[in-house]
């Protein structure tokens, strides 16, 4: 009898250490989630935080640039405005966006262009944007880089003067602000003229208006609100139209 007695009483002892352990479990699963829940809410509002503002460590970078970038590019950049319609406050924020505002600009090497050039070239893909393969007729691997590299204040890719009809050292050279101006006239000039900014920033960077998510897909979540800010620092009386 003592026996089934203490059987039983082990039994029940391990019943209770199993729903014990499974609560503690739920418990742990339902801590686990809600964690999840407020790091992932977290991410998201940060992300949200750096596509429309700011921040006070990128505003005092931009407001220390400016200086120096209007005695550099101001008075190409009126001219090449004017020449074809475009907003001078933009410019002005992009060519910051893109080369801080120093001359000379410098360049920038793209190995995924690079590769898909490649491609290209040697008849694996049809064609880049609006490059095919006879514009890549006998080109070396050299003239590629050169292609898959961007250059000058509004660091265009080198494959744009193929759209421009000129040669890389044109958009690289003293002249870049000029062939740069052209391209944005040709490839988002109108969206420019309708005041759509915000899409303009992110077209020159990604190819695509600026994303309904209101996350933008730009190498630096930063460079739209950097540019809408440096608009209105650059020409206040230019900034007027909707973002």
């Amino acid at each position: 009898m003592v026996p089934r007695i203490a059987a039983l009483t082990a039994m029940a002892k391990k019943k209770t250490y199993r729903r014990r352990s499974a609560k503690s479990n739920q418990n742990r699963l339902k801590h686990l989630i809600s964690a999840a829940c407020v790091f992932g809410g977290l991410y998201v509002g940060w992300q949200y935080y750096q596509a429309h503002f700011v921040t006070p460590w990128h505003a005092a970078g931009d407001r220390a640039g400016q200086e120096a970038a209007e005695s550099f590019y101001s008075r190409d950049v009126q001219r090449a405005a004017e020449r074809y319609d475009l907003d001078y406050g933009y410019l002005m924020a992009l060519l910051m966006l893109e080369c801080s505002g120093k001359k000379p600009a410098g360049a920038r090497f793209e190995p995924h262009i690079f590769k898909q050039l490649q491609r290209v070239r040697d008849g694996k893909r049809e064609n880049y944007e609006n490059v095919t393969a006879a514009h890549l007729t006998d080109a070396s691997d050299d003239a590629l880089r050169n292609l898959a590299t961007s250059w000058g204040p509004f660091q265009l890719m080198g494959y744009k003067c193929i759209l421009l009809d000129v040669n890389i050292r044109d958009i690289r050279g003293p002249n870049g602000i000029k062939h740069g101006a052209n391209w944005i006239n040709q490839t988002y000039g109108q969206v420019m003229r309708q005041g759509r900014f915000r899409d303009c920033f992110h077209m020159h960077n990604t190819g695509q208006p600026y994303p309904r998510t209101g996350l933008p897909r730009t190498h630096d979540p930063q460079y739209v609100p950097r540019g809408l800010s440096m608009m209105k620092q650059f020409a206040p009386s230019t900034a007027h139209a909707t973002n």
